[in-house]
């Protein structure tokens, strides 16, 4: 700080003042991203600002994505104009945030956020920021211009901004290069940035493994080290990053890039003993890689089977002590599920409203071993009987002990009621007995392979 104040008296720009580069504006005829690939809602925010007099590009992953030739999951803008200004050209606009505040324009069913250009740490203007005792930014609302906000963003690859009236891209930092390159950099210096925002070190983990490119040494060199930091992240905060790193549609690789970065024991501490164990780390990569080939089919995800999938192991040893503590089994799962959950999110913050989907999935597991009688019937009829299910898939494709299991519940499911009556009597070795009352089929069109609905 003092050198810095020392410098600027003398006339000197800080190191932390410098562009990473000279901004270089390059053609359409270069990259060959058109305007007709931008989506409508985020053309029409830009005109609109553009014809006010305001500058306005689409920024950051869109660009990344389009330049790999990947199909972006959402547009962002960026402006001079202040959010204030932003609303007010807007029907259908608000502002959001605290921390950072943005503006979402809505245009039909999408939305676009759109970003004022902020200043450099060390840059006065207008707004307010504030830092904790770590150096983490709590507030960042300092305006500034279209250089300083480039600079304040975090990787290279996500400082590109693309002018859809004239088809040019900005690039400030180097980040053109770097996607060709395929490298992750850390714009300014890596240390202080994490120091900024310790989850930019999930970010440069997910974007590693989403897009299949490398970090750059000195980018990769602090993480270990500053690891810890993330103890400083609000759980509710983590818990975004973490969904987003899950849902990437890269999740194996994104989870063994967290663990090759020493960045797992901030997040999700169970991911040593999944990883270490063979059945464990067995269960969890299916569960994974189901979730990854769902993604990128464009199916519906659901967080709650997800996080049901990772903490099921972690279950087992504290559902274990319970039993032995003379508890009955299913009290003692349920005292079970509640003191995993509560473990977990005291570092990640699973939100409440999964808990019940969660539970659901685990309790109907013991019911699946239990099939006499009409146990079988009425759990096929239970309304999160295919989530269930396919948890028990998951858990056979791990442990080929439940392969019959398994098996046995894929052919019920699939029955009528004749051949469901003579799948439980065989379980006793008895005659099939003759129901005066017929079941309906809860699925009557079953599908020809199993699938995890994720539902």
């Amino acid at each position: 700080m003092l050198k810095r104040f020392i410098k600027r008296l003398l006339g000197q720009k800080s190191t932390a003042d410098e562009p990473a580069s000279p901004l270089r504006r390059i053609p359409l005829e270069e990259h060959g991203i058109r305007r007709e690939q931008i989506s409508a809602c985020a053309l029409h925010v830009t005109d609109t600002l553009q014809q006010q007099g305001y500058l306005a590009f689409v920024v950051g992953g869109a660009i990344r994505d389009l330049m790999i030739e990947a199909r972006p999951k959402d547009f962002d803008v960026a402006t001079n104009a202040t959010p204030e200004q932003v609303r007010g050209l807007f029907r259908r606009a608000h502002i959001i945030g605290r921390r950072f505040r943005l503006v979402h324009v809505m245009c039909g069913n999408d939305t676009v956020e759109v970003s004022t250009f902020r200043a450099h740490t060390q840059e006065p203007g207008e707004g307010e920021r504030t830092t904790d005792p770590h150096g983490r930014i709590l507030r960042d609302n300092v305006f500034g211009g279209q250089e300083s906000d480039a600079e304040r963003r975090d990787f290279t690859i996500n400082a590109l901004y693309y002018d859809p009236q004239q088809q040019e891209i900005w690039d400030y930092c180097g980040g053109y290069s770097d996607i060709r390159q395929r490298l992750v950099r850390m714009i300014g210096d890596p240390a202080t940035r994490y120091r900024e925002d310790p989850v930019r070190m999930l970010r440069c983990a997910r974007f590693a493994a989403k897009l299949d490119f490398h970090i750059e040494p000195d980018t990769r060199a602090p993480i270990a080290g500053l690891a810890g930091l993330l103890a400083n992240v609000p759980p509710a905060r983590l818990f975004d990053e973490m969904l987003k790193l899950l849902l990437s549609g890269h999740a194996v690789r994104a989870i063994h890039q967290l663990r090759a970065e020493g960045l797992h024991h901030g997040v999700m501490p169970m991911l040593d003993q999944l990883l270490d164990d063979q059945q464990s780390q067995r269960f969890v990569t299916a569960a994974l890689h189901n979730t990854d080939q769902r993604v990128q089919a464009g199916k519906p995800v659901s967080p709650a089977f997800l996080f049901a999938s990772l903490l099921w192991h972690p279950l087992q040893p504290v559902w274990q002590q319970r039993l032995t503590d003379d508890e009955n089994e299913q009290s003692a799962l349920f005292a079970a599920m509640d003191e995993v959950l509560e473990q977990q999110r005291s570092r990640l913050a699973v939100p409440r409203r999964l808990d019940g989907n969660i539970k659901e999935i685990w309790a109907m597991q013991p019911r699946f071993v239990q099939r006499g009688g009409g146990r079988a019937w009425r759990l096929v009829t239970h309304p999160r009987f295919r989530a269930g299910y396919d948890f028990l898939l998951l858990r056979a494709e791990a442990d080929h002990s439940l392969r019959e299991l398994a098996d046995w519940w894929t052919a019920f499911y699939h029955a009528d009621d004749s051949l469901r009556d003579n799948l439980v009597a065989a379980l006793t070795e008895k005659a099939p007995a003759k129901r005066r009352r017929r079941r309906k089929k809860p699925n009557a069109n079953p599908p020809a392979e199993p699938d995890v609905t994720h539902d």
